[in-house]
């Protein structure tokens, strides 16, 4: 099994590969296994050519669970270890370390199987050519499935005997897929409509909604932010309309069942991966910092859009997580923690879950105090186990359960309101929330005594750019300075940690040491793409809440960057990876919104905010020439590119530049600030213009014709160049942005 932390185990080792030297978690997973693997690279490149075999690829991640199964299975097998070895070049790939090469092979996969997934299990020529591919294989025969060691024994025969035909059948998938994924603007076009795209993609989202429990198919059910980011941003410009008020209600029934479930940690904060029911309650338990991020970003818009507490409060809630348990000292975070862990019980075999869940006894023992007043003399236990569904027997169905791992066990989701859970023990909702946090507080201690799962400390730029964007936002809106610190020291590591500033690069990751100290491999691997993007819009979102004029120089200076290294001068849009590298077969500019937004539809918005920040056109114009690139797929599908589609509507609906002129730091700043912050305006840029400022006026030199009325701090709402009348008032700020919104909309 891989061990519980990636590093090295202090019993003595069998076997040793050559993944020992590695940093990345996965292939330390595997730098035991009786195969003799190599990381991805010339080394094994040029053994496969000098020695005319063929490359087993196999593509994981740390915290995936197949994963696991498939390395304590198969790579663990001695026998399975030797064909491998004397048979074949054997390549570990972190797809999180090169999503570039994992993006190649898996569309060949999808393309040739009709599916996809991790671990990821290809065989290639000595030229990186695929020919055959597959995900999760058991190391023996089952049934109709055939098992790792006969599709071993069938690839050999073919390749000895047949080779020809396999080279040239994977030569015929690539050519195809290569003219199948090509993303270009035909000559003289423009980007679609954004109201029609808009108007479709919330008729395919509406389609796809469930009622009952919200999210977007029956099961498993994934959190989408993209979809929930979507739909409050549709509703937007659309506030009037009964499709509008759809689809805000669809939005936050969606985010408030999600808060509710299962798959929100209620002891210990953040969200596990998906649902694998449609009521969110059995989670994956795996949790990742890019639905931290993401979600983050989602519960705060809903507190603005609503007003609720509850969607403040759960966004502070995955911030506090994250904080805890993904934060490195450095200001970096962690990317993930397992789903499986020893249970408390004890025993070597890992389970799904074991960390987060609960029996009725364990509960009943923890929580015995009689509550005073309640009704039959209930007692603490009794009060919490109505209230998150916990039952004697575990509250998880069979179905639910493929392995067994959760029988008798209870997952935590809230079944009742306080209202009813005070009602149903005649006690006053007060004293309910009191009780239930004690509760939950007490729990926590226990689970830290508990064996932790395995943290995946590996710190990527993309998806601390994604974090970086969640804190500065979640900071802004509720005005939390410790936040904003926090957002700060992010943007801080990432400039110290993964910018290569000689050679003006972002690096794509680093690693935590053995003494807690920031490593890079060398030589490092450069960024990709979703680095830049994301990394640039954490900064835009970070300039905005701090107004602190550093972080918008330097996303200045990586959109430049970004556009000589990525941008398609032939097609326009941006290349996933650097189109130079002869490694990667297939330049795909990555055409779908899914898990992470699109690092194109991030760039469509950087490039949109950036022109306004800095006045350069020609950002406006590669904006709208990348959104060109994808008309036929935002077009027929805009489902598939939400994050797109609200680019695309930002394009349309121009962005509002709102200036306040006045003191950083002062009550009168402040206070205009905040009133900017407590609302959902999608489409605007905020600036501040103090004593100080010359980086933007210097950019925009209209600016400099704006100051404070009166000398007390003063707001400029600007539209296409022109302005409204200033105001000084936070409560008038307040009304004329909403108004305006309301009545460009109606327009």
């Amino acid at each position: 099994m891989a061990s519980g932390d990636g590093g090295p185990s202090s019993a003595p080792h069998r076997h040793t590969n050559r993944l020992a030297k590695e940093r990345s978690p996965y292939l330390l997973q595997h730098a035991h296994n009786p195969v003799d693997w190599y990381p991805w690279g010339q080394e094994a490149f040029d053994k496969a050519r000098s020695e005319d075999k063929p490359i087993f690829l196999s593509v994981g991640y740390s915290t995936c669970h197949w994963c696991h199964v498939m390395e304590r299975e198969s790579f663990e097998d001695e026998e399975i270890g030797r064909i491998l070895s004397d048979n074949f070049v054997c390549i570990k790939l972190d797809r999180e370390e090169r999503p570039d090469v994992d993006k190649v092979y898996m569309t060949f996969v999808q393309a040739t199987s009709g599916g996809g997934g991790w671990p990821m299990s290809i065989w290639l020529t000595p030229d990186l050519k695929p020919f055959i591919g597959g995900t999760y294989f058991p190391p023996r025969d089952q049934g109709r499935r055939p098992g790792l060691k006969t599709v071993l024994t069938r690839i050999l025969e073919q390749w000895q005997n047949n080779r020809p035909a396999l080279e040239s059948n994977g030569e015929r998938i690539l050519e195809a897929l290569k003219k199948g994924t090509a993303v270009a603007a035909n000559p003289g076009e423009s980007p679609p409509l954004a109201p029609d795209v808009a108007n479709r993609c919330f008729q395919q989202l509406a389609h796809s909604y469930e009622e009952d429990y919200g999210g977007f198919r029956d099961s498993p059910k994934f959190p989408s932010p993209v979809n929930l980011m979507f739909l409050m941003s549709y509703w937007s410009v659309n506030r009037s309309t009964s499709e509008g008020i759809e689809a805000l209600q669809m939005a936050l029934h969606t985010l408030r069942m999600m808060a509710l479930g299962g798959i929100h940690d209620h002891v210990a904060q953040g969200f596990h991966r998906y649902s694998t029911d449609s009521s969110w309650h059995v989670p994956h338990f795996e949790k990742m910092l890019y639905d931290q991020a993401q979600l983050a970003v989602a519960y705060i818009t809903a507190s603005q859009v609503s007003d609720e507490q509850l969607f403040a409060d759960v966004a502070k809630d995955i911030l506090l997580y994250v904080s805890r348990d993904l934060s490195d000292k450095s200001g970096g975070f962690y990317s993930a923690e397992d789903a499986d862990s020893v249970p408390a019980s004890g025993g070597a075999v890992k389970r799904e879950g074991a960390f987060c869940v609960w029996t009725a006894s364990e509960v009943r023992e923890l929580l015995p105090d009689v509550v005073e007043g309640a009704n039959g003399g209930a007692t603490h236990a009794d009060v919490f186990m109505h209230h998150y569904g916990v039952k004697e027997q575990g509250n998880v169905a069979p179905e639910q359960d493929p392995h067994g791992e959760l029988e008798g066990q209870n997952v935590l989701i809230v079944r009742y309101s306080v209202e009813l859970t005070s009602a149903r023990f005649g006690i006053s909702v007060e004293k309910v929330n009191k009780l239930l946090a004690a509760a939950r507080a007490k729990m926590a201690e226990v689970r830290t005594s508990r064996p932790r799962p395995h943290l995946d400390t590996k710190m990527l730029a993309s998806w601390n750019g994604l974090m970086l964007s969640a804190y500065a936002r979640v900071g802004a809106v509720l005005g939390d300075k410790a936040l904003l610190e926090r957002a700060a020291q992010t943007g801080y590591f990432l400039k110290e940690h993964l910018w290569d500033g000689e050679r003006q690069t972002i690096l794509r990751c680093c690693y935590r040491g053995d003494q807690m100290e920031v490593q890079q491999i060398s030589p490092p691997i450069c960024g990709f793409l979703g680095d830049y993007a994301f990394v640039i819009c954490g900064l835009l979102d970070l300039y905005e809440a701090t107004l602190q004029t550093e972080w918008l120089q330097w996303a200045e200076e990586l959109q430049l960057r970004q556009d000589v290294l990525f941008w398609d001068h032939q097609g326009g849009g941006y290349f996933c990876s650097d189109p130079s590298d002869s490694t990667v077969l297939l330049q795909l500019k990555e055409d779908q919104d899914g898990a992470e937004p699109s690092a194109n539809s991030v760039s469509a918005s950087n490039l949109l905010r950036l022109s306004h920040y800095t006045g350069r056109q020609d950002w406006l114009q590669r904006s709208q020439q990348l959104l060109t690139a994808f008309s036929e797929r935002l077009t027929r599908v805009p489902i598939a590119l939400p994050e797109m589609v609200r680019s695309l509507m930002a394009q349309h609906y121009t962005l509002k530049q709102i200036v306040i002129c006045g003191q950083r730091d002062a009550p009168d700043t402040t206070s205009l600030l905040a009133a900017v912050n407590s609302l959902f305006l999608p489409h605007k840029v905020l600036m501040l213009i103090d004593d100080d400022e010359s980086f933007l006026c210097q950019r925009l030199p209209v600016l400099s014709s704006m100051s404070r009325q009166g000398g007390v701090a003063t707001a400029h709402v600007c539209q296409d160049f022109t302005c409204a009348l200033p105001v000084t008032d936070p409560q008038e700020l307040r009304r004329l942005l909403r108004d305006e919104a309301t009545e460009m909309r109606a327009e």
